[in-house]
């Protein structure tokens, strides 16, 4: 596929002698943007290189870790969390909008390809958590799971450390919460269904489109949009509180489809939802913009105009309130029909939280509380 970025400050890419760019099915992000943690890069000057270092195949790559914590505060007003665990840096599914692409520049990798195929694995994971519980000071403040990267991604099929988490927060009627966009959630129906017993656990699952030619280049290693009500339908009905994020809302791709998607949520069983707007910070900017290019050619003009105009010309908004939701015209009518439609289906209707009353920690006398 051409290179058809007309963007010119954009991170230069690696182009072969015909100006030529490969396009990598599969993959979300199609290079891998400079890390601005790093001073000295690779790159390939010649395709006719000796040194040919760069890998056709784009493999996935576990690097296996010993981490020293896994519960991780957070401070961010907008997202909803006031702790998260991951047991997954960067992510396979290789959403081209993540935010988390950026994160993996802390760990000294590109937020583009890198992001996809060098999968951090935090194999004391459980432990660590185990040990963070047992603290005397812990109050059973709920725990997101996946507020960075998604805790179900393939790897997981490998290492079940998701697994390995649900175990120990079951044990101690540990409070969480969990996002995802893969159907390997229904691995851990069990557990999951001896938490939701007790009310100590809520699922949310991540639809942005219906529109599979949309979600193969967006989203590339996702489960389907059909899969993924199938998630819903079969947790909600094992008595798992379920919900939807949709998130990002992008305004010429898919912002259209909020009624269908909450319509289709609410008839398989999820009762509560969430939204964001697409706002592209750090290298996101730079990778989403070839993308986009590379897939819209005759739309992307337009789609990033409009972004811009969400975001008082940028792409972008650090200001906490509105970066997630965006402002103007176009941001105030995604808000509108949020309202509108789930106020129709009936969403997010009930007051409801995680129950933090039956914490307990093994070989304690009685609850927490």
């Amino acid at each position: 596929m051409k290179d058809i970025s007309h963007n010119p400050n954009a991170n230069p890419q690696p182009k072969n002698k015909d100006d030529e760019v490969q396009y990598h099915i599969g993959r979300g992000a199609q290079y891998n943007t400079k890390n601005r943690f790093l001073i000295n890069e690779t790159t390939r000057e010649h395709i006719e290189g000796i040194d040919d270092w760069e890998d056709k195949a784009l493999p996935t790559i576990h690097i296996e870790q010993e981490v020293k914590t896994i519960v991780n505060k957070v401070d961010s007003p907008d997202v909803g969390m006031g702790y998260s665990m991951n047991p997954y840096a960067g992510c396979e599914h290789g959403c081209i909008y993540c935010y988390a692409r950026n994160v993996h520049e802390y760990w000294g990798y590109s937020a583009g390809m890198d992001f996809e195929q060098k999968i951090i694995v935090k194999k004391n994971a459980p432990q660590l958590l185990r040990k963070f519980l047992m603290h005397p000071k812990w109050d059973a403040t709920p725990i997101m799971l996946s507020g960075n990267t998604d805790c179900y991604q393939p790897s997981e099929q490998k290492y079940r450390l998701t697994r390995g988490l649900l175990e120990v927060c079951n044990e101690f009627n540990q409070p969480v919460g969990i996002l995802t966009k893969n159907s390997w959630i229904l691995k851990d129906k069990d557990v999951l269904q001896e938490m939701g017993k007790k009310n100590i656990v809520s699922a949310m699952v991540s639809i942005t489109s219906f529109n599979e030619d949309l979600r193969r280049v967006m989203e590339p290693r996702t489960t389907t949009a059909k899969q993924k009500l199938k998630v819903i339908n079969e947790l909600s009905s094992a008595g798992v509180r379920m919900g939807i994020m949709m998130g990002p809302m992008i305004p010429g791709l898919n912002e259209h489809e909020m009624q269908r998607i909450m319509k289709a949520a609410r008839d398989n069983g999820a009762t509560f939802t969430a939204y964001t707007f697409i706002r592209l910070n750090g290298a996101i900017k730079f990778l989403f913009r070839d993308w986009l290019y590379k897939n819209f050619p005759d739309r992307a003009d337009k789609v990033w105009h409009m972004i811009e105009q969400s975001h008082d010309g940028k792409v972008n908004d650090t200001r906490f309130g509105v970066r997630m939701r965006g402002e103007g015209a176009i941001a105030q009518l995604v808000a509108q029909q949020y309202k509108k439609y789930g106020k129709l289906y009936g969403m997010n209707a009930e007051e409801w939280s995680l129950d933090r009353s039956q914490f307990k920690r093994p070989g304690a006398q009685g609850s927490l509380f």
